[in-house]
Parts: C-alpha cells; structure tokens; sequence
C-alpha cells in the first residue's frame, strides 16, 4: 500500500511538473531584436553577378531556398561548393561574399537557408535540429548532382562555426565528396563546455536546460514552440549572452536573420561529434581554427589530434573576425587555394 502511494505521489509531482513546464507563463523570454547592420550587404549588391539564380528543392516535401552561383564563361560542366550556415543564420548574412569569390575563380556555388529559416519553408519557424540540417545539406548535395552545369564527381562542401562539422560527418558517408572546407568550426565538445561554464556559469547552464525542456513537452503536447534569443547581452538570456557573440552577430545580421531559436536544441546539440567521423572520411578537408575562438574554442590538444586527418590551419583572432575585413581576405584566399588543388 505504501508503494502505491509513493508511486502516486511520485506521478503527481511529475504531472505537476509538465503542467508547470508547458502552461506557466513566468518562463517568457524578452526578445531581443539586432540592429541589423546593411553595409555588408550594401558591399556584396554593389557586385551582384547576373549569374546568380533563385533556386529550389525539396527536402520532404518541403522547399528549400537557395542560390546558385554559375561561372559566366562556362564551357563546361563546373566543380560546385556547397555552402551551409552557422548557427541561426541565413544565406543572406555573409555566405555571398565567399560565393563570389569562388565564382570569380571558376566554381559553382549553391548556398541555401536550412529548413524552418530564412527563405526556406517549414514550421515552426526557427528551428534548429541537426539531423535535419544534415538532411538539408545531403538533399543541396544531389540537387547540385543533377545540374548540367555542375560535375557531379567534384563536388565539395564548405560549413562555419555550427555547420563547420557537417560537411565532416557527410563526407564520412558520401565518399564522392571531393573535399571538405570547415571554418572556425565547433569540433571540441569537451572546450566548449569548460567555456561555457565558466563565462556563463552553472546557474545559466540550467536556466537553457529548464527552457529546452519546456519547448520539448509543449512539441510532444503539438503546442506552439518556446522560444529563446540566439544572442543576448550578458546577463540576459540567451543561448549566447556574450558580448562577443552579441556584437559579431549584430555586424554581420541581415534581412531575413532572427534572434531567436527553438529552446529544444538546447537538449541535444552535444551529442554532435563530427570529429567521430574523422577517422572514415577519404577526401581532403581544411579545417580553419580561430584561436581566440568565443564560440567554438578548440584545444591544442584537440587541434594537434586534427591534423592527423586535415590541413589546419590557425589565425590569431576571434570567432566573428574570420568574416570581414583582412581576415576575412586571409580565409578566403586559403579556402581558394585549397580547392584549386583538390577541387
């Protein structure tokens, strides 16, 4: 009899506690809108090249919006990057920059929105889940395949920050992949976390996992999402309250940019370890390290056990400095000169 009380008491808490965490109001979160800074976007409309094209494809039923980038002197099919944002972002934030550069040199390029983000359809808005952004990346991959302009067999792919590991983990599978390009890519789980905890500290730590929790029973209760900033100041809430993280994303936000994400990624973005790949992955890769990374630190230890199985190369700056300016000229010029060779 005792049993069954405890085992009722036990229910009743826990009924209680997905009532608390689906319904209670006190778990809103202020947005935290940018100031969305035009004049990268300003510098890259300047040079905007005919060739490039509005495209889409499906990815289960869902359309993906994309941009295709075709050399304008094409005499014959064209080797093509793949080209796949950070966390949150949108192909309209940085990735033309890059794009243009490799058109200029002679490839093709196919940049597109994730599902759920920017241009692309799929609901609820904003959500971030990597499975389905490695389906996302997999399905670009093919429709490239079936272009006439493009070479099937040369193809590579390039990731940053957050997508740095997916062209790793896809590569891992695909072995048609030609090579692989990862900037400033998170790879370091171990890092990251000894970061994070230390900037943010514990309280913060459990605050993400109280918030992912929720967005998680109000989907499995088909509830509308809960939903959190990318960036914040710090202090606030926020998957990143870093100053850093703040400032590179309000420099680098564009039109179809939103701060906010789905809280449930909160509970399952560690479990990503594309360095796990690594070891199954037959083509080159570049991988690019930021050593004063504030988003994506990699340790020396971890980026020594790296070149066993890539080119790493380092710069002496931070996680958003890599995007604009000279460092962005240095990164650039190295990604080009290693797709010259192997692309």
């Amino acid at each position: 009899m005792i049993i069954l009380q405890v085992i009722g008491i036990i229910i009743g808490i826990f009924a209680l506690y997905l009532l608390i965490m689906t319904f209670a109001p006190g778990f809103t979160v202020p947005e935290q809108p940018l100031e969305k800074t035009k004049q990268l976007l300003k510098k890259v409309d300047a040079k905007q090249p005919q060739s490039r094209k509005d495209v889409t494809f499906k990815v289960k039923g869902t359309s993906i919006s994309a941009w295709l980038y075709i050399p304008e002197d094409l005499s014959a099919p064209v080797p093509c990057i793949i080209m796949g944002h950070g966390f949150g972002g949108t192909k309209d934030m940085i990735m033309e920059s890059y794009a243009l550069r490799y058109q200029e040199a002679g490839f093709a390029v196919l940049a597109f929105d994730y599902r759920y983000f920017g241009e692309s359809e799929g609901e609820p808005r904003q959500l971030m889940w990597i499975p389905y952004q490695l389906e996302d990346y997999a399905a670009a991959i093919e429709y490239a395949r079936g272009l006439k302009e493009i070479n099937p067999a040369r193809i590579a792919l390039w990731g940053t920050s957050a997508s740095g590991g997916y062209g790793i983990a896809i590569a891992a599978k695909d072995k048609n992949i030609a090579c692989v390009c990862a900037q400033c890519p998170g790879l370091d789980n171990q890092a990251s976390r000894e970061m994070f905890l230390k900037k943010l500290g514990i309280g913060h730590i459990l605050r993400l996992f109280v918030h992912g929790q929720r967005d998680m029973i109000r989907f499995r209760f088909g509830l509308s999402p809960h939903k959190i900033p990318i960036v914040g100041k710090p202090g606030s809430m926020a998957f990143f309250p870093i100053s850093d993280a703040y400032d590179g994303y309000s420099k680098l936000a564009s039109e179809n940019f939103i701060n906010e994400i789905c809280a449930r990624i909160i509970l399952r973005s560690h479990r990503f370890k594309p360095v796990e790949h690594l070891q199954n992955v037959q083509c080159p890769i570049l991988i690019q390290i930021c050593d004063h990374d504030s988003l994506a630190p990699i340790s020396t230890e971890t980026a020594k056990e790296l070149e066993k199985y890539a080119e790493v190369k380092h710069y002496p700056i931070g996680h958003f400095d890599i995007y604009t300016g000279d460092n962005f000229e240095k990164s650039v010029s190295d990604q080009l000169e290693f797709f010259k060779k192997h692309l």
